[in-house]
């Protein structure tokens, strides 16, 4: 059976090479989805509002909250912002969408259209919470889990709903020295914000191109891209 691995390896290999680079898009933007989808469905139904488990040591915790705002639960002038914030990310995939079908039709370097994809399917992946949570789950209990297409209907509204958020990481949990001026003897934790797949995909997108295709981005190297064979 061994001799089987490496063999899958070599043809998974080969046909992410053969893809064309619109179907590289819709595969990453649909796997960021999926998994997205499923980690936040599945922590909506078996786990109440504050439950927390670790899974490596103290410093990787799967934690639950929700929020009604931004990336890392920020918050975002009440339930107006949520609307407001719905709205923008709706139309901001929107343009990202053409912007992206913009650069496949230029033919575009691969790492510059992929980096700008993992951007969409995050904000996509936070819409859906948005959108359509409020209706399909009721609420999450701080000694229940939430339960699916309840009988007396949803939480929210359409574009009303809360983000699930679930990973933290709070590699450092320690305290201030009382000789610190304001805050010493208060508690200090790095990471705070918890967050969720889809943050982390946008995260992921914004530093590798600001990283690696910063040039192309900002249009700071004027010579012609080559195109994609």
């Amino acid at each position: 059976m061994a001799c089987y691995k490496p063999l899958f390896c070599t043809i998974a290999r080969f046909y992410v090479m053969k893809m064309s680079l619109r179907s590289k898009v819709i595969t990453l933007i649909s796997s960021v989805i999926v998994v997205d989808q499923a980690v936040k469905i599945w922590i909506k139904l078996n786990m109440s509002l504050g439950q927390s488990f670790n899974v490596i040591g103290n410093w990787f915790v799967i934690h639950f909250t929700e929020n009604y705002g931004m990336a890392f639960g920020l918050q975002f002038w009440g339930e107006f912002g949520k609307l407001f914030l719905s709205l923008f990310r709706i139309a901001a995939v929107i343009l990202i969408g053409f912007y992206i079908a913009s650069l496949i039709k230029k033919k575009m370097p691969t790492g510059l259209v992929l980096g700008i994809s993992l951007i969409m399917a995050g904000a996509i992946g936070n819409i859906i919470d948005s959108a359509f949570y409020g209706l399909l789950f009721s609420e999450s209990g701080y000694t229940l889990p939430a339960t699916f297409l309840p009988p007396d209907g949803g939480y929210a509204s359409f574009l009303h709903g809360r983000v699930v958020d679930m990973l933290y990481f709070p590699i450092i949990n320690t305290t201030w020295p009382q000789w610190v001026p304001w805050v010493g003897g208060q508690s200090f934790v790095f990471f705070r914000p918890v967050f969720n797949i889809a943050d982390s995909a946008i995260t992921i997108g914004v530093f590798y191109l600001l990283l690696f295709q910063r040039k192309l981005l900002f249009h700071e190297e004027k010579k012609e891209v080559e195109p994609i064979e």
